[in-house]
């Protein structure tokens, strides 16, 4: 409940990882076998989506950085990118970044039919199996809480208007290195291929 107040990225992001420790603890709870592959599998695909959620923040930080938009952040030498109204219009920016960022979110609150949301029906499948009814009920309804900051910040990338105009210089220039392009590209596209192959 806490997350959906937060203007803070980071803050946010520690609010998030409350509710899916949340959902790695149920998984545990059954003890089964299933229980187990449910964790492993839970465990996996959120080390994913974690890191592929680092590296496009530290990209954004960067590019905010070197478009001078940093300049009225109190605390900007420990990081440029500190508030959710930063990513005012970042489509507008980065298009193809914000395409990546915007299907991790989704993939993280568990919208079908990404890797976030085979990881919570393995969950929930196993919890309910082993009877726990209210546990199962509390973590659905966390993981609708949370989908609604997820989708927030995603209306404020596509759907609010950038403070400042970009040009289509700007845009040329403002895409990563090559290293953090092809790791966002791998991460990206393995939970997106996900879809195809959800057997494995």
């Amino acid at each position: 409940m806490a997350g959906l107040v937060q203007f803070r990225i980071k803050k946010l992001l520690a609010y998030s990882s409350i509710s899916h420790i949340g959902f790695l603890l149920l998984a545990l709870v059954g003890g089964s076998q299933q229980s187990v592959q449910a964790f492993l599998f839970y465990l996996s695909q959120y080390s994913l989506l974690q890191v592929n959620f680092f590296f496009i923040v530290v990209t954004i930080g960067h590019y905010l950085q070197n478009k001078g938009m940093t300049s009225n952040l109190l605390d900007r030498e420990h990081s440029p990118f500190q508030f959710i109204s930063q990513l005012k219009g970042y489509f507008y920016h980065n298009p193809v970044l914000s395409i990546s960022f915007a299907i991790t979110l989704l993939s993280l609150a568990g919208i079908p039919p990404l890797l976030g949301f085979f990881a919570k029906q393995l969950v929930l499948s196993a919890a309910l199996n082993q009877g726990f009814y209210f546990l199962t009920l509390v973590a659905i309804l966390t993981s609708v809480i949370s989908a609604v900051y997820y989708l927030n910040v995603i209306k404020v990338i596509f759907f609010n208007k950038p403070e400042f105009t970009v040009s289509s210089a700007d845009k040329i220039t403002s895409y990563p290195s090559s290293t953090l392009t092809i790791t966002i590209s791998v991460l990206t596209l393995i939970n997106v291929l996900f879809i195809l192959y959800p057997n494995i």
